[in-house]
Parts: structure tokens; sequence; C-alpha cells
């Protein structure tokens, strides 16, 4: 069963914004620590930002200024608003969370499918 569901990506062009987002299923409870990841093809996976449950972000360098990472607790949602994209950022965008179960209160560690955003120069 899929517990994070990654959307929003798609095809922009140079400069267009985007922002894929990560809804956590309704057998979580609560998102703590969240991130977003890219995949690109023919590389590693790297880290793009973190959030924690009081909202102190982490960005790398290669997106300080142009992604911002949001959430809305009461929808346990993460944002990755997109702006000023590159064809470099061209890549599979994956959401990963430190979730605590809404039935047993556990904490358990997800990933979503992935959402693609390709973006044409």
């Amino acid at each position: 069963q899929v517990q994070l569901a990654d959307s929003g990506g798609g095809l922009v062009q140079a400069g267009w914004p985007l922002i894929p987002f990560c809804v956590a299923s309704a057998f979580i409870f609560s998102i703590n620590v969240s991130c977003w990841s890219l995949h690109a093809q023919g590389k590693q996976r790297e880290l793009v930002v973190t959030i924690t449950r009081i909202g102190n972000t982490d960005y790398a360098d290669s997106v300080k200024g142009r992604f911002t990472i949001s959430r809305d607790n009461a929808k346990i949602t993460v944002y990755l608003q997109m702006t000023s994209l590159e064809p470099e950022d061209t890549a599979v965008y994956y959401c990963n969370a430190d979730v605590t179960g809404r039935r047993n209160y556990r904490q358990y560690d997800y990933w979503g499918q992935g959402t693609q955003v390709t973006v044409s120069s």
C-alpha cells in the first residue's frame, strides 16, 4: 500500500515553475522529518532539501534561492516549490519521510514513488 504519494511533476520550459508535492496516506498520523531527493539519469540520487516537523530547513547549494520546501501538517502534505528551473534540474524527484503511524504511533520511514520533472531549454 502506498504510504507516500508523490505528484506534481511535469514537463516545463526553463525558467517556469513547478510544485511537486507528497501526500501521506490516511494510515499516517503525522510527518516528522521529510526530505526531497532527486535522481537524474545516469547519476546517483542526491538530497535536495530537508524539513523538520517545526519547519527548520536545509537546502543543497544547487537549489538554494530557487526551491522552497513547505509542509501542511493538517493535510499531512509536503510541497516543493521549484522556480527558475533549469534543464539540469531534470530528474525524478522523491519524497522521503519519517512518519508516525496512526494505528500504533510508531515511527516508520517511507519513500514516495517519485515524480518526473523535465525541464526543456
